[in-house]
């Protein structure tokens, strides 16, 4: 992968960055109201897509910046943040937890999602808090 590939590689990790949040979003909104939705073909199927194309463009960033988790401080702390968000995202739309619980881990991964998305851009896993 050349210089000229980072741009589109780049592009490619935003755009579903971007798709993964708002199908998060949406299906979180679909768990709330207890739609039918929630559960169609497609909304079980997308999301992953997507997700898998974000973190394969997101190793391919990182190879090509030579930036690796426990290396880079900020990658390490993105991808605590991932795991993070992932975790409390399943909890919290698989009904593992009752209501309000729920609620909490899904607002949990909303705000590590944030997290992540911040320290991207920064590069720094305090985010500007001292450390």
């Amino acid at each position: 992968m050349g210089a000229e590939t980072y741009p589109l590689l780049r592009g490619l990790h935003i755009t579903c960055v971007g798709l993964s949040l708002g199908l998060f979003l949406l299906r979180g909104w679909w768990q709330w109201r207890g739609s039918p939705l929630r559960s169609s073909a497609w909304a079980r199927l997308v999301p992953h897509v997507n997700d898998t194309l974000l973190l394969l463009a997101g190793i391919g960033l990182a190879l090509m910046l030579r930036q690796y988790p426990f290396v880079a401080p900020w990658l390490t702390a993105k991808l605590v943040g991932l795991l993070l968000h992932i975790g409390l995202g399943i909890a919290a739309l698989r009904n593992w937890l009752p209501g309000r619980l729920a609620g909490m881990a899904w607002c949990g991964s909303v705000a590590a999602f944030g997290y992540v998305v911040g320290v991207a851009l920064t590069r720094d896993p305090w985010l500007g808090a001292g450390g």
